[in-house]
């Protein structure tokens, strides 16, 4: 597949991840609050469920993960199987830094897990697995997004290295790792500098 539509592919995926999913249920819900100076600042799903009640943080959950999963299958579309993992890439970076808020976005699980649902579909219940188990049983959500960034990048090398079948995916192939080892430092690094006691 040619540079331009792989570029065109990475450039949909940071769109569609910038779309503010919790900045829309906070208007739809009739609030004039702004979530990013309300409950732990956090423009994310388990936020919106504090300040705005489940029903908003559940909508918002499924958007998050909706918008993942939604620009790799449509850069796939438009570049094939290296379309779809820069997309997986940069719905995530969109997500997080998105620029309609001054790059002040939420930090990431939720839309990287719609992007591992397309790209690395039969490793999904095993990150959602984790991820849970970790921050339920510690109580250490920094803790639970490290350990899942870990075994996100681990799984994409296995993967690739293992050949192992992928689903509906696209071939593992070094976009795989790449995209693996890039979401996972990502995630990381907002948790890093964003310390709100929440995954999403």
């Amino acid at each position: 597949m040619d540079g331009p539509a792989v570029v065109a592919a990475a450039a949909l995926g940071y769109l569609i991840g910038s779309f503010p999913s919790a900045d829309l249920a906070t208007r739809l819900a009739g609030r004039d609050v702004d979530l990013r100076a309300s409950g732990s600042g956090n423009p994310g799903a388990t936020n919106a469920a504090r300040v705005l009640g489940k029903q908003w943080g559940a909508a918002v959950l499924i958007v998050d993960l909706g918008k993942g999963a939604a620009a790799v299958f449509a850069a796939r579309g438009i570049a094939g199987d290296a379309g779809a993992y820069a997309a997986a890439i940069t719905v995530v970076a969109g997500h997080i830094l998105p620029p309609w808020s001054r790059f002040r976005g939420g930090k990431g699980m939720a839309t990287a897990g719609g992007a591992v649902l397309a790209v690395l579909p039969f490793y999904f219940p095993l990150a959602v697995a984790l991820a849970a188990l970790v921050a339920f049983g510690t109580h250490r959500t920094e803790l639970a997004a490290q350990v899942s960034a870990v075994a996100l990048a681990t799984a994409g090398l296995v993967w690739f290295l293992a050949s192992w079948p992928n689903g509906w995916g696209p071939e593992p192939g070094a976009g795989l790792v790449a995209f693996g080892f890039a979401v996972a430092t990502m995630i990381v690094v907002k948790f890093a500098f964003t310390r709100a006691p929440e995954l999403a």
